[in-house]
C-alpha cells in the first residue's frame, strides 16, 4: 500500500468481509480511535525524554502497532466522513503557519493565543 487511498480499499474490503459495517460509525471509530491513542500513551507514560527517544526494540514494536491502529481509526473516519486527509493536512499547515509565524515562534512553545497576545504588548 502506497497511498491513503490504498488503505482504504484495504481496510473497506477488511470491513466488508466481517459485516463490520453496522458498527462503522463516526461516533464509533472516533470512540475506537480514542481508545488506541490511549494505548499508544501508555507505552510513554512514565518515561523521561531521553527514554522516550531510545525505545527498544520490543517496546518500538508495540508502539508501532499502536500507531498503526491510530492510523488506520483515522483513515477510516476520513472515509466515513468524506475528508481527504493529504488536503486537510495541507490547508491545516497553511493555517499553523498563519498563527505561528516564524518571528514570533521560532525557539519556544507558546500557543498561538499568547504569540497574538505579544502583538498588542508591543503597541
Amino acid at each position: 500500500m502506497k497511498t491513503i487511498k490504498d488503505v482504504q480499499t484495504a481496510l473497506d474490503a477488511f470491513v466488508n468481509e466481517r459485516e463490520w459495517q453496522p458498527y462503522q460509525s463516526p461516533k464509533n471509530l472516533v470512540m475506537a480511535l480514542t481508545g488506541e491513542v490511549g494505548e499508544l500513551v501508555e507505552h510513554f507514560q512514565w518515561l523521561n525524554e531521553d527514554e522516550s527517544g531510545a525505545l527498544d526494540q520490543q517496546k518500538l514494536s508495540e508502539v508501532t502497532d499502536e500507531m498503526a491502529d491510530v492510523f488506520i481509526y483515522l483513515v477510516r473516519l476520513a472515509d466515513k466522513l468524506d475528508i481527504d486527509l493529504i488536503e486537510a493536512a495541507r490547508q491545516k499547515i497553511g493555517k499553523n503557519a498563519i498563527k505561528y509565524p516564524v518571528e514570533k515562534s521560532r525557539g519556544n512553545q507558546l500557543k498561538y493565543t499568547i504569540l497574538q497576545g505579544l502583538d498588542s504588548d508591543s503597541n
